[in-house]
């Protein structure tokens, strides 16, 4: 990344050592989706997929103060869309919507994301893909799918960074390596008073 600017490169870049937070469901928990990105951040991610249920778009302006580009979708909870696409519009955004779901390209790395699971693994199968991100069921999970070209293609599910009905986790992948690890997040416990 360069002057705060997000880190632009075509399809056919020979550079695939980046690494990446991938997070969903936040549905608008600032707090835990901040502290999951903050400490992916200290991990090395230099961008974002978020895989949709943000609900608020403003949740994601939480995100800014890290410089990360946002790449992000919108679940089954959709919220305000007009905003969300406006928020992203913005001059110099680090936010990308994409809408109901997205195929992108990060470091040569064919991505598509996807809300759904079933959806996930269909168009895993496929091997046009070489990571496919979904969300919904708020259950964390990593996977590789045997594609119909016989590669396999990595899925992958971060589970809920809101922490709704699940511990709130996200995944950190290496698009180098293409490995993929699922993290709790922590949140930092306010320091106790000092006894007077």
């Amino acid at each position: 990344m360069l002057a705060g600017f997000p880190l632009r490169l075509t399809p056919n870049s020979s550079r695939i050592n980046m690494k990446i937070c991938i997070i969903s469901d936040s549905h608008d928990n600032r707090n835990l989706m901040a502290a999951a990105v903050e400490a992916a951040k200290a991990r090395g991610a230099e961008a974002v997929i978020h895989c949709g249920d943000v609900v608020a778009p403003h949740t994601l302006k939480s995100l800014l103060k890290f410089g990360l580009p946002v790449h992000v979708i919108y679940g089954n909870n959709t919220g305000d869309l007009f905003t969300m696409s406006k928020l992203a519009a913005e001059p110099d955004s680090l936010i990308r919507f994409y809408g109901q779901d997205a195929g992108i390209n990060l470091c040569g790395r064919n991505i598509f994301i996807v809300h759904y699971p079933h959806y996930a693994r269909a168009l895993a199968t496929t091997g046009d893909w070489d990571l496919v991100c979904c969300g919904h069921d708020h259950k964390a999970s990593i996977q590789t799918v045997p594609t119909i070209k016989g590669g396999h293609s990595w899925y992958v599910n971060p589970g809920t960074v809101g922490g709704v009905g699940a511990p709130a986790t996200y995944v950190l992948g290496d698009l180098g390596t293409m490995q993929f690890d699922i993290y709790d997040v922590a949140l930092e416990e306010p320091a106790p008073p000092e006894p007077v």
